[in-house]
This record gives structure tokens, sequence and C-alpha cells, in this order.
């Protein structure tokens, strides 16, 4: 249970910094704020990849 509710806080934040980042769209140019709020949105859905990924292992390794 616990691995899900982690799972559900990753997304959560990954949808936030998402919706930051729609919200600030409207600028032409990206200024380095931004680029390192980019960055910062990849590591976040990669840690929130790698979380699910984990949490499927779990899953699988408990169903045997």
């Amino acid at each position: 249970m616990t691995s899900k509710r982690s799972c559900t806080r990753t997304w959560a934040v990954c949808t936030a910094l998402l919706a930051c980042a729609l919200v600030t769209s409207g600028c032409p140019r990206k200024g380095p704020a931004e680029r390192a709020g980019e960055k910062i949105d990849r590591g976040v859905e990669k840690a929130g990849d790698s979380l699910e990924k984990a949490g499927d292992k779990i899953e699988d390794a408990t169903d045997r």
C-alpha cells in the first residue's frame, strides 16, 4: 500500500509541475529559471517512472 501512495504523490507532483509549466508557457523566450524548471520536471517524471517500475516489480514478486 505504501508504494501506491508514493506513486500517487509522485504523479501529483508531476501534474502540479506540468500545470506550472503550462501556465508559464505563454512567454516566447525561455529564461534560465524556466530551463531549470524543465530539467526538474524531467527528473521528477523519470523518478515517477522508476517508482512505478519498482512498484510493479514488487507487485509481481508478491503475486508469485
